[in-house]
């Protein structure tokens, strides 16, 4: 009976439906993930953490003291109530600046010590050359460029806002007084305050503007997951259970029936092995190459052979336990739902619930937490390395666990990847062995 001509598989509804199924979700899938993190952050954003400091000393003025600092505070707080969007931390200057080093807050509304002084001397007849106060927005893009900005539109509005009032209420009392101002003083008097704008954590030129952190995380995660399919299909090659092509030439090898425990073990020794000549080449990509930002060399090195590691053998624990569906499980997790659940881009506190919670335990985003301490905050510890050591270590042990032990089960139940001759009836074993015989006599190097 003449075989099927190839072309006849495109007439299969299994193969069209099939297919179709599977790349339906994972269009749909992504599409939800990236687009429905990102879509709406002003929309979603609660408690963004912006730091508050008043440094105002107060003055006397009238016969009476009088701190406009805490005035400004006050009124912050006051409107703040009724808008959960930012977290305004009431702080002393050296915490804010402790603060935004280790990028707990994404920005900070500074008034200085002789902010009640200088404003009191716009109204002093005796005062010839009145300075402007001045109240400083501190931004912090190491914590991410979007956040930044969110901070800093929320502190200059808070500024200006807090300016207008002060001017109201100078107005207000040299009305009250009886003095007769120029035009120019009266609208002067009426926004007395500038806002300026400066840099409260600054980092390099070569930091992507406070992405790199981000960016280099990204990669790392790449390398582990492709590291692993790589390793997969050379392993499962070198056992002989597929066949592998180049080009025209294809390449098989005689089957070595083995355990998926010790395939399994085969492709771990392996992933680990390599991942420190992936993390190497990415280090010497980047800041040897590239010239990124980077400081603690050494421990940028075993923090990203570390993850390339962790990241790697989680995803040869998928592939064993699932297969095929091993691959699509891996993008879903380290890609999919791990991009706009970082928090790099889009801060946490501008994402829907949904992904605020997958940023419990999502990996891109402890190794991005892990990587902005190495590369903006002096590699300290409670500025998100420790945090992502230790998940690391949880992701390591829960992945071997769970491939190991599956697996495991798979080999007592007896299922196999490859049927053994004593496990098939007779017909299933003369076509295996003659499959194996085939396959041994077939040269190892690869040929046309």
């Amino acid at each position: 009976m003449p075989s099927p001509q190839p072309s006849s598989a495109l007439r299969s509804p299994r193969l069209w439906i099939g297919s179709g199924l599977i790349l339906a979700v994972v269009s749909t899938l992504f599409a939800l993930l990236y687009v429905g993190g990102n879509v709406d952050p002003k929309g979603n954003l609660r408690d963004l953490p912006v730091a508050l400091v008043n440094s105002d000393r107060g003055a006397d003025a009238g016969g009476k003291h009088t701190n406009l600092g805490d005035q400004i505070v006050s009124g912050i707080e006051k409107k703040a109530a009724d808008n959960h969007s930012i977290e305004w931390q009431v702080l002393s200057r050296k915490e804010a600046d402790k603060r935004l080093g280790q990028g707990k807050v994404f920005g900070a509304l500074v008034v200085p010590k002789d902010f009640t002084a200088t404003v009191t001397g716009l109204t002093n007849p005796k005062q010839k050359q009145a300075a402007r106060p001045t109240l400083t927005v501190l931004t912090n893009q190491s914590a991410g460029s979007i956040g930044s900005s969110m901070a800093s539109q929320a502190s200059q509005k808070a500024a200006h806002a807090a300016s207008a009032q002060i001017g109201k209420d100078l107005l207000d009392r040299a009305k009250s007084q009886g003095a007769k101002l120029a035009p120019a003083a009266q609208l002067m008097l009426a926004d007395p305050a500038t806002v300026e704008v400066a840099d409260g954590h600054p980092v390099g030129s070569h930091s992507a503007m406070g992405l790199s952190a981000f960016y280099y995380a990204l990669v790392l995660v790449v390398c582990g997951m492709l590291g692993a399919n790589a390793i997969t299909s050379q392993v499962d090659t070198a056992l002989g259970y597929v066949h592998t092509d180049f080009g025209p030439f294809r390449q098989r090898m005689p089957v070595q029936h083995t355990s998926r425990v010790r395939t399994l073990a085969i492709g771990t020794v392996l992933m680990l092995g390599l991942s420190v000549v992936m993390g190497s080449l990415v280090q010497v990509a980047t800041v040897g190459i590239l010239d990124m930002d980077a400081s603690h060399l050494g421990l940028l090195w075993l923090y990203s052979v570390g993850t390339i590691a962790v990241v790697g053998v989680s995803a040869l624990a998928l592939l064993s336990v699932f297969g095929t569906p091993g691959m699509l499980l891996s993008a879903i997790i380290f890609v999919a739902m791990a991009v706009p659940s970082s928090g790099a881009t889009v801060p946490l506190q501008a994402l829907p619930d949904f992904f605020r919670a997958l940023a419990e335990f999502e990996p891109l985003r402890q190794i991005t937490g892990g990587l902005r301490s190495i590369l903006y905050y002096d590699a300290q510890g409670d500025a998100g390395l420790t945090r992502a050591w230790i998940s690391m270590g949880i992701a390591l042990v829960v992945s071997v666990l769970f491939g190991f032990g599956v697996t495991r089960f798979y080999d007592r139940k007896g299922m196999h990847r490859i049927p053994r001759p004593a496990e098939s009836d007779p017909a299933d074993s003369t076509e295996s062995a003659e499959g194996d015989e085939a396959a041994e006599a077939a040269p190892a190097p690869a040929t046309a």
